[in-house]
């Protein structure tokens, strides 16, 4: 079982208000959750946020890994967001993994990502050619 921080949604239509909650990462949103954590209420100016740092440190050590959301509001309270385990050891000094630069890899992403441009059917051109002349009338 996977374990995940999240935020889960309460309060009323238009009114949101968050309970941090650590979930099976395969419930729903709103559904069952292990602990709760905290809270976070957004309309507040400024927001409030609440927040059992033991509790979410604990949880976090066991291997649960927080949300996008949740990990940005728990850096903001400074809480880490590390795993922290003893490194294991033989006998010999452990070696540190050499780190790949991420950023090489993001402009293979981008050039990915882009699309060719779309073909527009007969009718749409037709109707582009009809409007531009329309908007040269009037100029």
């Amino acid at each position: 079982m996977s374990v995940v921080i999240r935020l889960m949604r309460a309060g009323a239509k238009k009114r949101p208000f968050y309970r941090m909650v650590a979930a099976d990462s395969r419930r729903q949103r709103d559904g069952r959750f292990l602990e709760i954590l905290g809270h976070y209420n957004p309309l507040t100016k400024p927001y409030e946020i609440f927040v059992h740092k033991a509790r979410v440190e604990a949880w976090i050590g066991k291997g649960a890994q927080p949300s996008e959301q949740a990990a940005s509001l728990l850096r903001g309270l400074g809480i880490s967001l590390q795993r922290q385990s003893a490194p294991k050891t033989n006998g010999a000094i452990a070696e540190a993994p050499k780190a790949t630069p991420a950023k090489a890899a993001k402009p293979a992403v981008k050039a990915a990502a882009k699309r060719a441009p779309r073909k527009l059917s007969e009718r749409k051109v037709a109707k582009k050619a009809a409007r531009k002349a329309v908007k040269a009338k009037k100029a």
